[in-house]
């Protein structure tokens, strides 16, 4: 098969701040994969979780290596592909690459069959539930001009606030006030990324219990799941992770201290791990959300093909983007929606 490989660089509209840093753009790579006059298209995203980062200059490094190996394969060869990835000699070849060959030959199959991924698993987006909106750690009048720029966006009534405030959970707790102030009826969840010790965690989840919260995701660093049981144990709210999530293999060590995982396509490798770890997760009796890093319409638009088989999902940052090349699944009612166009059903921006 050909492979094509371009990067292209995305700016946020409105820079997202969580309890790590500030991000206000992300230079993504577009994969093309061709044979029998079929291209299939996958994007793989950078990253970072703290020390563990997957920087767009290691995706490219990898994807430029591996191309020559890739093109003695063909799409259909998706089991062979994905064998050779797995036992590989290079070092670790970085997930988000994984992701956009596993993206690019899940389209190119959708494609080669006339049907979208969703029809062709026998899902029905229908059935997904509504998508969250984040609002990034912010002052308090901060973060409430940043609920009415997503309401200008489309009629949303689902937030994620970000929380772990480097100036302590006094601020998150002013911050969280003034959000649902004036959202009063707005179901509302809250992302630390780790931003808080045991004892905080211990005390916000009580406090954010008493005002209707949903869940809490990743409220301790990654590193410190010992301490979950004993958060499990105390918190009147579910508890979500991300960081410590990664992929299908992680679940046996976390499933009997967390209640859900958050699923990303560039953190597990694509689509096909993706399945994996929710029938995984499914099996030990979690909850499933499915989330996004600064994602274009591409990935999202591949991640939504799977909507119906989430509890939660947070699929908002091409939303945020202002230079997104693609279009794809569209907002009805509050849901992301992929279209019935074939594999992701991914067609380019017409400028």
């Amino acid at each position: 098969m050909q492979i094509k490989i371009q990067p292209f660089t995305v700016n946020k509209r409105v820079p997202l701040k969580i309890s790590r840093g500030t991000t206000s753009q992300s230079t993504n790579i577009w994969l093309r994969i061709g044979a029998d006059d079929i291209e299939g298209w996958g994007e793989a995203t950078p990253f970072s979780i703290g020390t563990l980062q997957q920087s767009t200059a290691e995706i490219m490094t990898a994807l430029t290596e591996l191309t020559p190996v890739l093109a003695k394969f063909h799409p259909l060869q998706h089991q062979s592909i994905d064998k050779m990835l797995r036992e590989s000699d290079w070092q670790r070849i970085p997930s988000a690459v994984v992701a956009a060959i596993d993206l690019a030959i899940h389209d190119w199959i959708g494609k080669k069959a006339k049907m979208p991924l969703w029809q062709l698993w026998g899902l029905e987006p229908e059935m997904a539930p509504p998508i969250s909106v984040t609002v990034g750690i912010n002052s308090p009048a901060g973060a409430q001009a940043r609920v009415r720029q997503w309401q200008e966006i489309f009629d949303c009534n689902f937030f994620k606030l970000k929380l772990g405030s480097p100036n302590g959970i006094a601020a998150d707790q002013a911050m969280f006030q003034a959000v649902q102030e004036i959202v009063p009826q707005a179901k509302l969840t809250v992302d630390a990324n780790g931003g808080w010790d045991l004892e905080q965690a211990i005390l916000m989840t009580e406090w954010l219990y008493q005002r209707g919260v949903s869940y809490v995701e990743q409220p301790l660093a990654r590193g410190a799941e010992a301490n979950l049981p004993t958060l499990q144990r105390a918190s009147p709210l579910p508890i979500f992770v991300d960081e410590s999530f990664f992929m299908s293999q992680d679940l046996p060590k976390l499933a009997d201290r967390v209640a859900g995982i958050n699923i990303k396509l560039m953190k597990c490798g694509g689509l096909s791990e993706a399945l994996r770890s929710i029938h995984t997760a499914r099996a030990y009796g979690l909850q499933v959300m499915i989330g996004c890093y600064s994602d274009s319409c591409l990935s999202n638009t591949a991640a939504a093909q799977l909507g119906s088989l989430a509890d939660y999902l947070d699929l908002d940052s091409h939303l945020n983007l202002l230079e997104d090349p693609f279009l794809g699944a569209t907002i009805q009612k509050g849901k992301l929606l992929p279209s019935n166009l074939p594999g992701l059903g991914i067609e380019l921006h017409s400028k």
